[in-house]
């Protein structure tokens, strides 16, 4: 089944969970001596929506200090583009009722978002590539134009799509669909939290995919 037709099937608890797992894999690493996963508490709240609005109103803001040093007040102002930016207002956009109609909304700019953050680390701009400003009556951190159809091509599932996109992107479009399918497998069961904690594992394993590279392209150009 391809991605598209997982977020479109997939309930409320599949769908907190993938949204939240997207961002946390493209979020970067926190300054050092903060917390290291901002979202985690969130995970807590994916089985049922318990406290889902108050975990969520916590991570907005710790999100939103991450670029702060210690003690300094709010964050640096980021250019619109950057994916941290682009994280947060994908993240101030999530919908404080646990329900899969909101929800399914935004886990499907989550899934975009993350497939463009990894199509551009898999094919990074020149240094003095201008980004296009944003259409301020799109919704916060969705892809736009010719972006946005290349990704919704690789999530139906379009060979020619896929075999043009790189390992980054192509791994992501993958882990997507395996995080969707484990959340489906074990809903409803008594092992639904070992489903959860299973698809926790998942995604943060490809957070330190996504990490590494980027890590080691930051040493390659120092």
């Amino acid at each position: 089944m391809n991605l598209w037709d997982l977020i479109a099937r997939a309930d409320a608890r599949a769908l907190a969970a993938s949204g939240l797992a997207c961002l946390d894999r493209c979020l970067p690493p926190a300054p050092e001596g903060e917390g290291t996963e901002p979202l985690r508490p969130l995970w807590a709240s994916c089985e049922d929506g318990t406290a889902w609005a108050a975990r969520l109103a916590a991570a907005r803001e710790t999100v939103a200090a991450l670029d702060g040093p210690a003690g300094a007040g709010p964050a640096r102002a980021e250019a619109p583009d950057e994916p941290l930016a682009r994280i947060r207002a994908v993240l101030d956009a999530a919908p404080e009722t646990f329900e899969a109609g909101p929800l399914r909304a935004w886990a499907d700019t989550c899934s975009l978002l993350s497939l463009e953050i990894h199509r551009r680390a898999d094919q990074p701009p020149a240094p003095d590539a201008v980004t296009p400003a944003a259409d301020p009556a799109s919704p916060p951190g969705v892809p736009e134009g010719g972006e946005r159809e290349a990704l919704e091509l690789l999530r139906i599932g379009s060979a020619g799509a896929e075999a043009d996109a790189g390992p980054l992107v192509t791994g992501e479009l993958r882990r997507q669909r395996e995080l969707l399918e484990i959340l489906a497998e074990t809903a409803g069961s008594p092992g639904s939290g070992a489903g959860l904690r299973r698809a926790l594992d998942h995604s943060t394993e490809g957070r330190r995919v996504l990490r590494a590279v980027m890590s080691r392209r930051a040493r390659n150009q120092a």
